[in-house]
């Protein structure tokens, strides 16, 4: 991503061993995607070090289940963090927040962040870092309900959370009960370091199935939403309100990628009310789920209304063997997790090689991607061709996030 020439706005996010999966990674891909530099560090570790993350969710237990989620890979050293060089922090919940909080670096950190009167915006049990830093004393602040009783005992005005996407704003600290709020969160986050949003009344379709990859749908879907789009996500034979699971693709040093649980995934629209020309784009997610949804027909006539509308459609990973079912892919350039190059080629595609993995590619209305590492760059190429600018002011200035230089 490229951005004008003057000082961009520059945010740390405070990570840590299980942190909740989504509660790192949407944040960091989101607002990267808004064309803001975001450092992740975790104390004692440093840039290409990773933490491992936590996959939190409600299953009708007493309290949220837990199991490993992905690898998540640090871009800078905490050991160089300077609050005076950024523009405001995130801090991430999940377990990682309850050993952090006994850490003075760590609390000292986020005091000078707070004391200075930058943006902190803090989700789920990070306010256990906030208690701990003495930082919520008569500020109104939420978390997730079991935080509660300690940010009373730290002096904070708790507000109880109607709902788990609950979100509060005292002064320039935001807080979240659960990623279910991130759209909200990452929406506040975003204002209060001075950010506009134009044209971002758009309708976005998402094609869902079972075990699609668990980043691939979510990142994208709350980073949409928190631009102020609308978006639906729907898949076959499922109705609103209906679950998808999701699988966890990481790459652990095997010859392919590794698969684990995901979180389960809302769907928001019936599948077979969906009027596909009532949408401005298509946002298609990889994992395992394309290569069944690739043999529906309904699916099929989707993709085509789109591609032969000209209608943006963001294809990632695997993805893109639902494009080349529907044999809508002759002529284009795009790229794919390698493995689908095949698939790819054989449809009359010219490929484009994804080095690094990370790298997205636009040809015409279509944008596609290898692979979740690339969402940043995905999720600004859709945001381009859908005409959604982010605007950053910075010292009476602003800049914009631009991607042309991505447009093959």
């Amino acid at each position: 991503m490229a951005t004008s020439a003057m000082s961009e706005k520059r945010v740390v996010l405070l990570c840590g061993d299980y942190a909740e999966d989504y509660e790192v990674m949407v944040p960091f891909q989101a607002l990267l995607a808004y064309g803001i530099s975001v450092d992740a560090v975790c104390p004692g570790k440093k840039a290409g070090e990773t933490c491992r993350t936590a996959i939190h969710q409600l299953s009708g237990h007493q309290t949220y289940t837990e199991i490993r989620g992905h690898n998540f890979t640090l871009n800078a050293s905490f050991e160089d963090i300077d609050h005076i060089k950024y523009d405001g922090l995130v801090i991430a919940g999940g377990r990682a927040p309850e050993y952090l909080a006994m850490d003075a670096f760590v609390l000292n950190m986020v005091r000078n962040f707070v004391n200075s009167g930058k943006p902190v915006a803090s989700i789920c049990h990070g306010q256990l870092i906030l208690a701990a830093a003495g930082a919520v004393g008569g500020l109104k602040c939420t978390g997730f309900p079991a935080v509660g009783p300690t940010l009373i005992a730290a002096g904070a005005l708790w507000i109880e959370p109607d709902t788990l996407a609950a979100c509060v704003v005292d002064g320039n600290i935001i807080t979240a009960a659960t990623y279910i709020g991130h759209p909200e969160f990452i929406r506040l986050f975003v204002k209060a370091l001075g950010g506009t949003i134009s044209k971002s009344n758009k309708r976005i379709l998402f094609l869902c199935g079972d075990y699609m990859e668990d980043y691939e749908v979510t990142v994208p879907f709350q980073s949409l939403q928190a631009l102020g789009c609308h978006v639906d996500a729907v898949c076959p034979k499922k109705k609103a309100g209906d679950l998808c699971p999701t699988a966890v693709h990481d790459f652990e040093g095997d010859q392919t990628y590794s698969e684990k649980p995901g979180h389960d995934f809302t769907l928001t629209a019936n599948f077979e009310d969906i009027d596909a020309s009532s949408y401005d784009a298509l946002v298609i997610p990889g994992g395992r789920a394309p290569e069944y949804l690739a043999l529906d027909g309904k699916v099929i006539d989707i993709a085509k209304h789109f591609m032969e509308s000209e209608k943006p459609v963001a294809s990632i990973c695997h993805g893109q063997q639902i494009l080349a079912a529907a044999g809508v892919l002759k002529g284009k350039k795009c790229t794919a997790y390698p493995a689908v190059k095949l698939n790819v080629v054989l449809a009359g595609a010219t490929w484009l090689e994804p080095e690094p993995i990370d790298r997205c590619f636009t040809h015409g209305n279509l944008v596609t991607g290898a692979a979740w590492p690339g969402h940043p760059e995905f999720i600004s190429q859709l945001m381009d061709l859908l005409g959604i600018k982010v605007f950053l002011c910075a010292e009476e200035m602003v800049m914009f996030m631009d991607v042309s230089s991505f447009v093959e």
